[in-house]
């Protein structure tokens, strides 16, 4: 096999991968994607979106879309939050918490966003 064909089936596979992945997303949707969804719709402020690491990264990316498509989104690194970054926070916003394992700084930021009645998409 040369380099080039091993180059394709490797990306092929990796496509295959993401079908499989957006198939079980597809699968998954139910009543709380359209909670979610309705909450996010909604919100009288703005859409704070965390996350930490890879969940962050994408926290960024899906606060920056929102924000380009029209409705009011920011992204709020938990850990910054935890230091002196909760000032974004307001009342009528809304919380889109992202991680992998659940077992992040975000637990540690439930509590303050609680505090401030803010609803949580997690």
């Amino acid at each position: 096999m040369n380099q080039q064909t091993h180059q394709i089936e490797s990306a092929q596979k990796s496509l295959s991968r993401v079908i499989e992945g957006l198939e079980a997303a597809r699968a998954n949707l139910g009543e709380g994607f359209e909670k979610a969804i309705d909450l996010i719709l909604n919100t009288e402020g703005k859409l704070i979106v965390c996350g930490v690491g890879k969940s962050g990264l994408i926290a960024q990316k899906i606060a920056a879309t929102l924000s380009s498509t029209g409705t009011p989104s920011v992204f709020l690194h938990a850990v910054e939050a935890l230091h002196g970054d909760l000032g974004l926070v307001a009342e009528g916003d809304t919380a889109l918490m992202l991680s992998n394992s659940g077992s992040t700084e975000l637990v540690r930021l439930v509590p303050f966003l609680k505090q401030r009645n803010l609803p949580i998409i997690s």
